[in-house]
């Protein structure tokens, strides 16, 4: 395997670890496996992305084998984040429109855009605990009779 092809391949690995070592940490349902596992694949990962960019071992360093799931998924993005501009993420969400009326389009589309979709949900799902405490605070602060 060509190197550009095995570090877009490790790279699209990070990024399905970091997208469920989040949704186990959001969920709740992590445990000390489920961090120890991603924990390890990202040491894999950048062990090999090492032998194969050595410039890497002066921006990146491997995770504690204690690391938590929320550690292991913001290095995992972050080793994704250092090739995102040599491998390029072309955006699929112009083809939308043009596939709404032609069903053959629309699996062309979803076979292809599936995984923005999932990323969307990814960043709602990042961004809850936020909306709820903005949303909170905005009720508390109305609720409250004016100072006088």
């Amino acid at each position: 395997m060509d190197r550009d092809n095995e570090i877009t391949r490790l790279v699209h690995v990070l990024q399905q670890t970091a997208r469920m070592a989040f949704q186990s940490e959001w969920t709740g349902s992590g445990s000390s496996d489920a961090a120890a596992l991603c924990v390890d694949r990202h040491n894999r990962i950048l062990a090999r992305l090492k032998q194969l960019d050595p410039n890497l071992s002066a921006v990146f360093e491997p995770l504690a084998a204690e690391s938590s799931l929320t550690a292991a998924a913001i290095a995992c993005r972050q080793l994704a984040a250092y090739y995102e501009d040599e491998i390029g993420w072309p955006g699929r969400w112009k083809h939308a429109y043009n596939t709404a009326r032609d069903p053959k389009a629309f699996k062309e589309f979803w076979r292809k855009s599936a995984k923005d979709i999932q990323d969307l949900g990814e960043y709602m799902r990042e961004c809850a605990d936020e909306w709820a405490r903005r949303r909170k605070a905005k009720a508390e602060a109305d609720s409250d009779p004016p100072k006088e």
